[in-house]
C-alpha cells in the first residue's frame, strides 16, 4: 500500500507498482500520484539512545557466559539472529533490519563520544565538522515540503540549535522541539492581524539586508531562515497534535516519552522533513543495570518496532534510512554496583530502510562479548556506509569551505558492504 495513492488504487502493493514501472504509471497510479512518486525523497530517522544502550541487552546477547547477565536471548522472523529477550517486538521486525555487531569506536567519555560519532570523525582539518543531520540538511537537502530539512526531537527544553552545524554555517542547524512541542511563541498573538504580521516582517527582512550589507552573512541568514520556517510551521502547526491520531497508534507507540516523540517522528517523516533525530536520555546504567534495562529497554522497544512497521506499510522504509545507535556501548564486566560501564571496544548499531538489506546481522564479536571477532567498524565506516545507502558517493562528494575541499567521510574508511543492498 502507497500512501500517496487513493482508497481504490491501494490494491496495488508499492512493491509491484515498482515492477509495473516499466509499462508505464497511469495503470497503477493517477498521473500526480505517479509524478509524486518519481520525486520521492530520499530522508533519515536517527534515533539516539543517550547515555550508551547495551548491546548484550539489546542486539548481541552473551547467554550463559561470564559476562552475559541473567536475561536470555530469543529468536527473531529471520532464523538464525536472536536478540535479548528485552526486545521482543524487534525480533518481530528483525526481517526488516541490519545490524552491525562489530562496532569498534575510541571514546569512552560522553563529552567526547557524542560529538565523536554523530561527526563522524573525519581527519583533523582544523575546522569543526557538522553532525550528521546537518550534513543531510546541507547534502540532500529540503525538499519541497516547506518544513525544516533538520528537527530534533528531544525531552528537554528545544529552539534553534546552530552549533550542529559546525562549518558549514548555522544555517544547517536543528530545530529542536522541546518535548514534541512547537517552539515558544510560534503562533501569532491574537491581537496581531495576519496582514500586520506581514508588514513587520517585510521591515524586519529590509532590516536583514541593511545589516548584512558589508558583512559576513551566516549569522544574518539564518536569523531570517529561522523566521520562515517559523512562518511554515504556523501553517502546519496540527502536526504536533498527536490526539488527533487513532487511540490504536498512541497505544502502539507508548504515551511515554520516547513512544510519543516517535510518533511525532513518524508524522514529521511523513509531512516531508529530511532528517528527523529522537533523543532518549537515561541510557548511562552504571548500577542496577538489569533493573534499569527490564525498565528501559521496553520504552524503545515498542515505539521502534512500531515506526519499523507503519514505515513499511506507507512504502516509505525504502526511501528512509533508519538508524539506532548511542556513543558506545557497555562493559561486558558487570561492575561492584552490578552496572555495565563505557564500552566503545565492541558494540552494535542497529538499522533499517533505505539502501539496506533485510534482516541481516553483519559482523561479530568473541564468545565473551568483550572485543570484535570479524573486521572491526569505526564510525568513519558508518557515515560511508549511511552516505551510499542515501545514494550519495563519499569518495566522490566534498564538503567545499571557504575554497578549501572537505570529505564527507573519513577518507581512510569504507562502508560496510554487508549491509547495503
Amino acid at each position: 500500500m502507497n500512501r500517496l495513492c487513493t482508497r481504490a488504487e491501494h490494491r496495488f502493493s508499492r512493491r509491484r507498482w515498482l515492477g509495473a514501472a516499466g509499462a508505464g504509471l497511469a495503470g497503477l497510479c493517477t498521473p500526480a500520484v505517479a509524478q509524486e512518486l518519481r520525486r520521492r525523497r530520499k530522508q533519515v530517522l536517527f534515533v539516539w539512545l543517550d547515555g550508551g544502550m547495551s548491546q548484550l541487552e539489546s542486539w548481541d546477547p552473551k547467554p550463559n557466559t561470564p559476562f552475559g547477565g541473567p536475561l536470555r536471548a530469543i529468536p527473531t522472523s529471520v532464523p538464525g539472529i536472536r536478540i535479548s529477550e528485552t526486545l521482543p517486538h524487534s525480533a518481530r521486525v528483525m526481517k526488516h533490519l541490519a545490524l552491525v555487531r562489530s562496532v569498534s569506536t575510541q571514546d569512552n567519555s560522553h563529552s567526547a563520544g557524542v560529538d565523536r560519532i554523530q561527526r563522524g570523525d573525519p581527519k583533523n582539518r582544523g575546522v569543526v565538522f557538522p553532525f550528521f543531520g546537518s550534513a543531510v540538511a546541507k547534502l540532500v537537502g529540503d525538499g519541497d515540503s516547506g518544513l525544516p530539512p533538520y528537527v530534533w526531537v528531544k525531552p528537554m527544553s528545544g529552539g534553534f540549535i546552530p552549533k550542529d552545524a559546525g562549518f558549514l554555517g548555522p544555517r544547517y542547524g536543528a530545530l529542536a522541539l522541546g518535548d514534541g512541542k512547537p517552539p515558544e511563541n510560534l503562533l501569532r498573538p491574537p491581537g496581531l492581524a495576519a496582514a500586520d504580521d506581514d508588514e513587520r516582517n517585510a521591515l524586519r527582512r529590509l532590516a536583514d539586508q541593511r545589516y548584512a550589507a558589508g558583512r559576513r552573512t551566516e549569522n544574518v541568514e539564518a536569523n531570517s531562515y529561522a523566521f520562515d520556517m517559523a512562518a511554515q510551521l504556523q501553517r502546519r502547526v496540527e502536526l504536533f497534535d498527536l490526539s488527533k491520531l487513532p487511540e490504536r497508534d498512541q497505544q502502539r507507540y507508548g504515551t511515554h516519552d520516547l513512544g510519543r516523540h516517535l510518533l511525532l517522528a513518524r508524522r514529521l517523516l511523513e509531512a516531508g522533513v529530511t532528517f528527523v533525530k529522537v533523543t532518549s536520555y537515561g541510557w548511562d546504567s552504571h548500577g542496577d543495570h538489569f533493573n534499569q534495562a527490564l525498565s528501559q529497554h521496553p520504552k524503545f522497544d515498542k515505539p521502534f518496532a512500531a515506526i519499523i512497521e507503519d514505515l513499511h506499510e506507507r512504502g516509505m522504509l525504502d526511501d528512509v534510512l533508519v538508524v539506532a545507535m548511542a556513543e558506545f556501548g557497555r562493559t561486558p564486566r558487570i561492575n561492584g554496583h552490578v552496572g555495565r560501564d563505557h564500552w566503545p571496544e565492541a558494540w552494535s548499531v542497529a538499522m533499517a530502510g533505505r539502501g539496506l538489506k533485510r534482516g541481516v546481522a553483519a559482523g561479530r564479536t568473541n564468545d565473551k562479548g568483550t572485543d570484535v571477532a570479524t573486521e572491526p567498524h569505526d564510525i568513519g565506516a558508518l557515515f560511508h556506509t549511511w552516505w551510499r545507502a542515501l545514494g550519495i558517493d563519499p569518495e566522490a562528494t566534498q564538503y567545499r569551505n571557504a575554497g578549501q575541499p572537505l570529505p564527507i567521510a573519513h577518507e581512510d574508511m569504507k562502508p560496510v558492504r554487508e549491509i547495503l543492498s
